[in-house]
């Protein structure tokens, strides 16, 4: 078969695979509801159409591959030079997929881009960034794309992987001469008012999962006030466990309870903050003598 021909052939056969892909991606879109299988389906759907189109191709020019074994075989080293970067994130993507480094939806931290995962490609992965400019875990609205060889170069911090909750903290100032007993007690009521019996109950499960997966030990999951004294105030902190995705609203509650509960004590619990206080000189006595 001339060359032209095959060449033809080629790309009406790649043609019609890639009419044959859309087609498949538009049905699973109408009979798929949930998103997670949609995604995945859509994934493996398109790489099945490339692996069509290597196949296609294979078949067309096979007798003409033999010859091209010596040049390839000069050029593969400057090639694999050349694009390095390219078969790293190849590499870090195959990583990804059987790693459990993370997985679309999950919150992450890669090459120092906190982020949810929105997309997973053979050669980068795509996050909606938080943080930045933007205040606690809101989005900044902008998509960023990080190449996979990041995976073997920094540290990966998954948010939400194995265990989809986070340890948060919120320390309270109170004033010296309250009644640490009483604020001790205010504080308790409010955590417990925020961190119900369902959200302990269901990270616990999930403490328990994690447990039986890695060498860890078990932990106190139950929300905790301790005391601490400084020099300018009584110093309390309440840690406690809460979904990676409610961090903020939680710290909303927590801080609207806090203050329902010390106006309600009848001034008996106060807030602290940093008192001046200005010590007044010894007073001068000033004598003028006339000559």
């Amino acid at each position: 078969m001339p060359l032209v021909s095959k060449l033809l052939a080629a790309l009406v056969g790649a043609g019609a695979i890639v009419l044959l892909v859309k087609l498949m991606q538009a049905t699973l879109i109408r009979r798929l509801n949930d998103p997670d299988s949609r995604y995945y389906a859509r994934k493996l759907v398109t790489l099945g159409g490339w692996l069509a189109v290597a196949l296609l191709i294979t078949v067309v020019f096979r007798d003409r591959l033999g010859g091209l074994t010596v040049a390839i075989g000069v050029a593969s080293a400057g090639i694999a030079f050349a694009l390095q970067e390219v078969f790293g994130s190849i590499a870090g993507w195959i990583a990804i997929s059987f790693g459990n480094f993370y997985a679309p939806g999950e919150r992450v931290q890669l090459g120092g881009i906190r982020g949810d995962v929105i997309d997973i490609g053979i050669l980068r992965t795509t996050l909606m960034e938080l943080g930045e400019w933007v205040a606690s875990d809101l989005y900044t609205g902008r998509v960023v794309r990080i190449a996979n060889s990041f995976v073997f170069k920094q540290p990966v911090f998954n948010y939400s992987g194995d265990f989809p909750f986070l340890w948060d903290e919120v320390r309270i100032p109170v004033q010296h001469g309250c009644d640490h007993r009483l604020v001790r007690q205010l504080l308790e009521e409010v955590l417990r008012e925020v961190c119900t019996e369902d959200l302990i109950r269901d990270s616990r499960l999930a403490w328990q999962q994690l447990v039986r997966r890695y060498l860890l030990e078990n932990a106190s999951l139950e929300p905790a006030v301790t005391l601490m004294i400084t020099d300018n105030w009584l110093e309390f902190t309440l840690r406690y466990l809460v979904d990676y995705k409610q961090r903020r609203s939680t710290r909303d509650r927590l801080a609207m309870g806090v203050l329902d509960a010390f106006a309600n004590s009848g001034g008996v619990v106060t807030l602290g903050s940093t008192t001046l206080k200005l010590v007044e000189p010894d007073p001068l006595d000033v004598r003028l003598r006339s000559d």
